[in-house]
């Protein structure tokens, strides 16, 4: 018996999921114009043999406040449920049941494989989430992700990621249906149920992405944690120092550590066991998803042009900004929406007139040995004191305090000072109190003094995104003032060498200049 699809009590085979499939493809064969909220496996599967249009089914509310225009404009909107809250939003699983579980009679027209195969929104961590065009070509490439890291059909994959991400829509459901492999579904990531999970349903796969691990390993021990049968762990966004932590504590479990991004191709796996890199920069690699390192300023971090006006080759071991030429192979189809958008992540005439790049806006470092390494991604360094400071750098620093159990580094305005002072959310472990002083200790003998965080704001928890990613857009607009912040604030006390509480008297010393940073 080959089962696709094991959630919860629920097991869908291959053969009953292609039948629900048909049926979909039997009810949206005449509607030209829709919009589905997706709610179930099903319906995001069909997809591969129907030219429809799918978003999320969390978008429900974002739908409903230009539903009206939608209607104006003809489009017909569909929910996947069997109710619907709106007159004018019909529903699909109520009808699914009578639908003809026959074949189609015809497939429809063959898409282009450049067209739009669906729309998904970037995570937004850097600014605001843009619908994303992936092209047919994109996804196929994508349901090849796990045969690359090693999966095989045998395997038991779990996925604890939210659907409507990449990651696990079209690399881990994707990957799973190319190799035939079991997707072992859970409707949410939880840390102290994982290693459960894996030994109930004898897992032997499962992804990951952003700090995912971390929890993990920031859990109590469990006999769980030694008795699964996983072999392989493929996502991307794992630090080295969790990395170490994570084999020492779980196993010999391979790890696949990965690169890529929403809207383009280009990407790397690291296919082998050295801990850190993102990847390989291996002669075939460049040769099938071609890419260069671009020197940049240290200041803007714009690419340098020479005097023809084209742009400058990092040499190994220098940090470059990640390029990827636009081709057939390499696509960028944009955003949907103001074509401006798109235009931002290209950049022209980079080694010859007429050529176009897409700009990751990443930047990485390429070693002797051919390793790629990320460094950092620009929206997430800012200036202080003359020198670049690097957010990513800062955490990593911070965590390797034992009393540290999360952190987010962000830089702030303050009145009469060039650039943003840093400043750092931190989560405290339990049991562990603000050692000011340890922690000033800690930061004077890993980092330059430009890079201390002047402020520290201690929380319960992080706003991250359902992928688990940090979002700092609320924390810089609070910046450091005690009447916006409601946590406990610190400031870095030099004369004192600790971390001092910060009072609104003192704000009011740091803001009027008698307290210099």
């Amino acid at each position: 018996m080959c089962v696709c699809v094991l959630y919860g009590k629920m097991l869908m085979q291959f053969s009953l999921l292609g039948s629900h499939s048909d049926r979909i493809c039997l009810l949206v064969y005449n509607m030209h114009h829709q919009i589905f909220y997706l709610k179930t496996k099903q319906c995001s599967l069909q997809q591969k043999r129907r030219q429809t249009i799918v978003t999320p089914g969390r978008l429900l509310l974002c739908v409903e406040e230009v539903l009206l225009a939608l209607t104006d404009a003809g489009l017909e909107v569909w929910v996947a449920a069997e109710s619907s809250s709106h007159q004018s939003v019909g529903t699909l699983l109520d009808k699914l049941e009578s639908a003809s579980p026959e074949k189609p009679e015809t497939d429809g027209p063959q898409p282009n494989l450049m067209n739009n195969f669906l729309f998904i929104f970037t995570s937004g961590t850097t600014g605001l989430p843009k619908a994303a065009r992936i092209s047919h070509i994109k996804a196929v490439m994508c349901m090849a992700f796990l045969r690359l890291c090693g999966a095989r059909a045998c395997d038991r994959v779990y996925l604890t990621l939210p659907l409507y991400h990449m990651s696990a829509s079209l690399l881990c459901i994707g990957g799973c249906i190319e190799l035939g492999a079991t997707c072992v579904l859970k409707r949410k990531f939880s840390a102290s149920q994982f290693w459960k999970d894996c030994v109930k349903y004898d897992i032997t796969v499962f992804q990951y992405i952003g700090e995912l691990c971390r929890y993990l390993v920031n859990q109590p021990k469990t006999a769980e944690e030694v008795a699964h049968k996983v072999r392989l762990a493929a996502g991307s966004g794992l630090r080295a120092d969790v990395w170490k932590e994570f084999l020492r504590r779980f196993g010999k479990i391979q790890i696949r550590e990965a690169y890529g991004l929403t809207e383009a191709s280009i990407g790397f796996v690291n296919y082998t066991d050295e801990i850190g890199p993102i990847g390989r920069a291996s002669y075939f690699n460049k040769l099938n998803l071609p890419f260069e390192f671009l020197k940049c300023d240290p200041h803007t971090y714009e690419p340098i042009r020479t005097d023809t006006g084209h742009c400058i080759k990092v040499s190994k071991g220098q940090a470059g900004l990640l390029v990827a030429p636009v081709m057939f192979t390499n696509p960028f189809l944009g955003y949907a929406g103001d074509k401006a958008m798109s235009e931002r992540k290209l950049l022209r005439d980079v080694f010859k007139s007429g050529d176009v790049y897409f700009n990751t806006g990443d930047l990485m470092l390429q070693d002797h040995r051919d390793f790629v390494y990320f460094k950092d991604r620009i929206g997430d360094t800012f200036r202080w004191k003359g020198e670049n400071v690097s957010t990513t750098e800062v955490s990593e620093v911070l965590g390797c305090l034992d009393l540290l159990l999360d952190v987010s580094v962000y830089g702030v305005t303050v009145p009469g000072y060039e650039g943003r002072a840093g400043m750092a959310a931190a989560v405290l472990k339990d049991g562990h109190g603000l050692d000011g002083e340890r922690l000033y200790s800690h930061l004077l003998h890993t980092l330059p003094p430009y890079a201390w965080p002047c402020f520290l704001r201690v929380q319960t928890c992080l706003d991250v995104t359902d992928t688990f990613k940090q979002q700092k857009g609320r924390l810089v607009q609070q910046g450091f003032s005690p009447d916006t912040v409601q946590q406990p604030l610190f400031f870095l006390d030099a004369s004192q060498k600790t971390y001092s509480p910060l009072t609104a008297q003192l704000y009011d010393d740091i803001v009027s200049g008698k307290i210099r940073l």
